[in-house]
């Protein structure tokens, strides 16, 4: 089912409607049109945006979801008049919260309304500039400093993990790839030796590593099954050996092995 629209607005970024949207739609067995329209923060873009929902319920015969985080006093009214079925998720638990702990909300715009002032924003942009110096093995500098030194096999996740790490969470996530040569000499690369206790490693089933690797490099010895299979029971191998833990990405989300490692390395960082 894809005929059905849904709308994400704010007078932010969004992403809080978006994420929490997407969670609650989850739940079904569609896949609608998103659109998300941020910085809704004036009464003109509101019309404009009411204009443009009932406009895609009258095109499509249905009426369009939308999800609403808005701290805008003047605008939300103008935009519960919109023809589509509204889910304010801000005010849903803002109201008893308020009630709850008898004070009113500050009604702030946005996570990020004062990036300056948010200690751990400055933390995520430093572990952001950290995953990247560290991505791929690309530098053994400051590994120190790691909260956590993600390794595997080319291709099994460990970039997109380190990153979202990094954005979610403020952790430092390094990633060193396992190679063929590693194999052959039996051992972790030396660079991860004083830091095998911050290790955790991730695997993949090698036929889907196999896709990957040949959407990258068709047809190649790097990408063909057999050699996927190789690697992969190496690298496994070596990681029960070392006694670094270890699980697989291919049928996790980002979200789901970040947490996992969070768990496993960093269990004070799910405490805040």
């Amino acid at each position: 089912m894809s005929d059905r629209t849904v709308f994400f607005i704010s007078d932010g970024t969004g992403i809080t409607a978006e994420t929490m949207g997407n969670s609650i739609l989850a739940q079904f067995a569609i896949k609608p049109r998103h659109i998300r329209r941020p910085f809704i923060d004036s009464v003109d873009k509101a019309y404009q945006v009411v204009r443009e929902i009932n406009a895609t319920g009258v095109r499509e015969g249905k009426r369009p979801i939308v999800f609403i985080t808005m701290a805008n006093d003047d605008v939300m009214p103008i935009l519960k008049t919109c023809d589509g079925k509204v889910f304010d998720v801000i005010q849903t638990f803002v109201a008893p919260l308020e009630e709850e702990f008898n004070m009113k909300s500050n009604h702030r715009v946005g996570r990020f309304s004062d990036p300056s002032q948010d200690t751990g924003y400055n933390e995520r942009i430093e572990a952001i500039n950290f995953a990247l110096e560290h991505d791929d093995g690309q530098s053994s500098r400051s590994l120190d400093a790691a909260d956590v030194v993600l390794v595997g096999v080319s291709r099994c996740g460990k970039t997109p993990t380190s990153l979202y790490l990094a954005m979610q969470h403020g952790i430092k996530a390094a990633n060193v790839p396992l190679i063929p040569e590693d194999f052959d000499r039996g051992f972790l690369p030396t660079m991860l030796k004083p830091y095998k206790k911050k290790c955790f490693g991730l695997t993949i089933d090698p036929q889907r590593l196999s896709q990957i690797r040949n959407e990258r490099r068709p047809g190649s010895k790097y990408a063909s099954l057999e050699n996927c299979r190789f690697e992969v029971n190496q690298a496994e191998a070596m990681m029960r050996r070392e006694g670094i833990d270890w699980l697989s990405s291919t049928h996790k989300s980002i979200e789901e092995i970040a947490t996992t490692i969070l768990r496993d390395i960093r269990p004070d960082r799910l405490v805040y």
